[in-house]
């Protein structure tokens, strides 16, 4: 995990498709890119810029996410995300987020994510049944 700097930089893109409007995810009733479809891919950009860099056994979990999506995107386009790292604290890392589709910037914001043990996580979370 001492490799983890700011400025290290992931990136996700993911086609635009009836699977991933708003209609689909329930989270509205039009057929264009969900906000929880962006953030899951905002999310994923992040994961891509640390991962490699972190420990054997270790993970990172999403513990915060303060997004604004302020442009539709229809089925047929491709949604980009891109996710820089701005500040380490311990095991928070903080992100820029932000993503386009092929035709503009659609939303932008702040992730924050936690490196965890992966084992240890499994068993507090297998504990909860």
């Amino acid at each position: 995990m001492a490799e983890l700097k700011p400025g290290m930089i992931g990136e996700s893109t993911e086609p635009v498709t009836d699977q991933v409007t708003a209609a689909s995810f329930g989270s509205g009733m039009v057929r264009a890119y969900a906000t929880p479809a962006m953030i899951a891919l905002m999310e994923n950009a992040s994961v891509r810029a640390i991962q490699p860099h972190l420990g054997v056994g270790q993970t990172s979990v999403g513990i915060e996410i303060h997004i604004k999506h302020f442009a539709a995107t229809p089925i047929g386009m491709t949604a980009r995300a891109h996710a820089q790292v701005t500040a380490v604290d311990g095991r928070r890392i903080t992100f820029q987020v932000d993503c386009w589709d092929d035709a503009e910037k659609i939303g932008e914001g702040t992730h924050t994510r936690l490196v965890v043990d992966e084992a240890r996580f499994k068993e507090r979370l297998l504990k909860k049944n």
